[in-house]
């Protein structure tokens, strides 16, 4: 079994060259061309994965809205804490950020620490930059992450906090358990609750300055076609403290 993973894994990366390869499709989180996207998710979205990276229609959002509208890349010396980090986007992010990279999670053994964003173990004002894009949906107390996140940032920091926004108004049933139910109610058996529009404001409640930013924000429409931007690429929360707080 351990030598029929690579295998497998080897093989599908040569079928992916040859059905995959062409220049219809541009990824911004690796820089390689493609014909078209991948199928992806459950139900399966057309033209969703890059068949390179793996990156979604959020993290080519992500990848644009980094490069386009923050100091990421050209400011040196932040200090970036990622949470939950995707594979698409870690080795990029640490390669370009730098030595000030630190990537958490409560369960990942891989991560550089093992955290729980509601018990975060660092001091006051930390971090430069935070990202953390779907994690919230499966914290029991979202808001108390959202005060831990909050004061781990410099005041003159900024966060990224992403989740899916699925419903009108966010809801959730702490007594619900079972994962069979969970996912039906909730989209996935681990997931705590759906988020609606009303997310900005348990961001705000946390004293966040919140703006809020979608593809045709960040890409033109030349851009968006070709990088598959669309409605399921979702909303940047870009999340700043309030001033004089």
């Amino acid at each position: 079994m351990a030598l029929l993973k690579p295998l497998l894994r080897a093989a599908r990366d040569v079928v992916y060259r040859i059905v995959y390869r062409g220049s219809g499709r541009w990824c911004p989180v690796c820089e390689r061309p493609a014909r078209r996207f991948a199928p992806f998710g459950n139900p399966r979205r057309a033209q969703a994965m890059c068949p390179h990276c793996g990156a979604l229609e959020r993290h080519r959002l992500l990848a644009l809205f980094f490069e386009k509208k923050t100091n990421l890349y050209t400011q040196p010396h932040l200090r970036m804490l990622h949470v939950a980090p995707e594979p698409c986007f870690e080795s990029r992010l640490r390669a370009r950020v730098g030595a000030g990279y630190l990537t958490a999670d409560l369960e990942d053994p891989h991560v550089d620490v093992r955290m729980d964003i509601t018990q975060i173990q660092y001091p006051d004002a930390t971090f430069d930059v935070i990202y953390c894009s779907h994690v919230l949906e499966h914290v029991s107390d979202d808001r108390a992450a959202l005060r831990e996140l909050h004061r781990v940032l410099k005041p003159d920091g900024w966060a990224l906090i992403m989740v899916p926004i699925t419903a009108e108004r966010t809801f959730e049933d702490p007594s619900v358990t079972d994962p069979k139910e969970r996912e039906r109610r909730f989209g996935q058996d681990n997931h705590v609750r759906r988020y609606g529009r009303d997310f900005v404001g348990r961001l705000k409640d946390a004293l966040f300055d919140v703006k809020v930013f979608g593809a045709s924000d960040v890409a033109n429409k030349t851009e968006a076609k070709l990088m598959g931007l669309t409605g399921d690429s979702g909303e940047i929360f870009l999340c700043a403290k309030v001033v004089g707080l």
